[in-house]
């Protein structure tokens, strides 16, 4: 008995290229980076909204259980960036990313009543080498860190560069042990 494999592809010979539609590769970068952010709020239990207008925020992201000290509902706010210039899984404990001013300035401040997160996700520089799938996974590639950047001060005259751990990737685990600092009453 032979177990049906998946068609790689589609409908086209391996030989030929998927016909991919003209969407910018930026608009491309910032729905794989929601995607990705989904699939983590979802396993990690937790809820999302989308102000509107975002205001320099991109998600508020919600976690209720009965262990937070002060609500049995925290929200953190994230800012999402997606980069193809830092190449996936960078060497070392950190790697630069630069951040307009003005971005870094809404992270940075503190003290905050609901927290900010800064979660960026490298991926390879052709969208092609996105999205794997099979029966029995379907992998993003390739990775999204996290930082929270409270405090952070403006260094650059437009722009400023922070470091970011490689040892912070933003999973499902991740964010349940963001969410329960902060259910009670600490940082991210």
């Amino acid at each position: 008995m032979t177990l049906a494999q998946p068609e790689q592809g589609g409908l086209l010979p391996e030989r030929l290229a998927p016909l991919r539609g003209g969407l910018a590769t930026t608009a491309c970068m910032e729905t794989i980076q929601v995607g990705y952010l989904h699939a983590v709020a979802a396993a990690a239990g937790c809820s999302l909204a989308q102000p509107f207008p975002d205001n320099g925020i991109d998600w508020h992201v919600s976690h209720i259980a009965p262990g937070h000290a002060v609500d049995d509902e925290v929200t953190i706010k994230v800012q999402l960036k997606c980069t193809y210039q830092i190449a996936p899984r960078p060497p070392g404990a950190s790697f630069s990313f630069t951040l307009d001013n003005e971005h870094l300035v809404k992270l940075a401040r503190t003290p905050v009543s609901v927290h900010k997160i800064l979660v960026v996700m490298l991926v390879p520089r052709t969208p092609e080498e996105w999205l794997r799938a099979s029966h029995d996974r379907l992998e993003l590639r390739h990775c999204c860190y996290w930082i929270n950047l409270a405090g952070h001060r403006v260094t650059g005259k437009r722009r400023t560069t922070v470091r970011i751990p490689t040892t912070r990737i933003f999973d499902d685990r991740a964010l349940c042990e963001i969410m329960t600092r902060v259910g009670v009453g600490g940082r991210p």
